[in-house]
């Protein structure tokens, strides 16, 4: 199993990959959340600049947020400065959209949009929006077409594994894990958490910052899919409910998705003071390193490829050494 990880795009974001390239990452992806972060393909163009080995890509592109043209330009300028290294991951949208106040982008047209994508890059006149297009960059301009990037689709029920499958190079998949992951060949799950010391608690303040804002997106998923019943079942849900239901109902996705992936917000803190921290380990990758290294190993079992990890908190060098550490010390 390849251990990469993943950053919630920041300003630091290139230099902490070039720090997971010099710890011995596989691969660095970021968020392309542009609500709360700096331009994904910015940063992995520094990042590309910063670096030698390690892989790049955006886990994930969300497609309604620009044109498929966009996106091709920026993956081919991407491989043009680190050859070899590019992935890209596309989804329907979590953070990327519902923290703006949308739904998730429908699968009829992500299937459209990456077939249009793929085209692109291989250089191919496609119809998009009733126009006929290609890729016209000359040389210099971007490498010459065809350009081969894998791409991952973030699949998780059947019509996105349909996607997968006819589109797609493997799976980036997330908060469940599903059945027909052994279906492909690539399968990158990202994870959040933290690596407990042997006697530390669920609510230390280690465990609150490092694995918090990965623990916080069981009350972020659960509202957005199964609504305010299934926040109640949560530990902390009712605190958590009755912090996000201060905020008028067209607004309250900001109150939902703040901080989200970074640090607890209001929300967050009410249902972790709560008791909420109690499940830290149930719906994060947090433990013991022998607790973290036995489930890794069921994940591997499972069709899992690629585990990719998100540090959180202030000591970002020593989230990512110690998970490392736990995955193949």
């Amino acid at each position: 199993m390849d251990v990469s990880c993943a950053f919630p795009t920041a300003l630091d974001s290139p230099d902490n990959i070039a720090l997971a390239e010099r710890l011995g990452y596989h691969r660095a992806w970021v968020y392309d959340t542009p609500q709360q972060s700096p331009d994904v393909w910015m940063t992995l163009a520094l990042a590309a600049e910063r670096t030698e080995r390690i892989g790049l890509g955006p886990g994930v592109l969300v497609p309604s947020l620009r044109h498929p043209m966009v996106n091709a330009a920026a993956t081919a300028t991407l491989a043009a400065l680190a050859p070899g290294r590019v992935a890209v991951a596309f989804g329907t949208g979590f953070s990327g959209r519902r923290a703006m106040g949308y739904g998730a982008v429908r699968w009829s047209f992500m299937e459209s949009y990456i077939r249009a994508y793929r085209g692109l890059l291989r250089g191919e006149v496609i119809e998009w929006e009733g126009a006929e297009m290609r890729m016209l960059h000359p040389g210099g301009h971007a490498p010459d077409r065809p350009i081969d990037v894998p791409i991952l689709i973030g699949a998780l029920g059947p019509k996105g594994n349909k996607v997968a499958r006819e589109l797609g190079d493997g799976l980036f998949a997330t908060l469940q894990q599903p059945e027909f992951m052994t279906e492909h060949p690539w399968v990158a799950y990202l994870e959040w958490g933290t690596v407990l010391d042997e006697d530390e608690k669920n609510d230390s303040e280690h465990a609150r910052l490092a694995g918090g804002p990965g623990w916080a997106l069981s009350f972020h998923g659960a509202y957005e899919f199964g609504g305010p019943e299934a926040v109640r079942a949560l530990p902390g849900g009712e605190n958590w409910l009755a912090t996000v239901e201060q905020s008028p109902q067209e607004r309250r996705h900001l109150a939902v998705h703040s901080g989200h992936c970074v640090a607890l917000n209001a929300a967050d803190r009410a249902a972790w003071d709560a008791g909420g921290s109690s499940t830290l380990q149930d719906v994060t990758l947090s433990g013991t390193r022998e607790q973290i290294r036995r489930r890794l190993d069921d994940y591997r079992s499972r069709g899992i490829t690629e585990i990719v990890f998100q540090p959180c908190g202030p000591n970002v060098q020593r989230e990512l050494e110690r998970f490392l550490d736990a995955c193949v010390g």
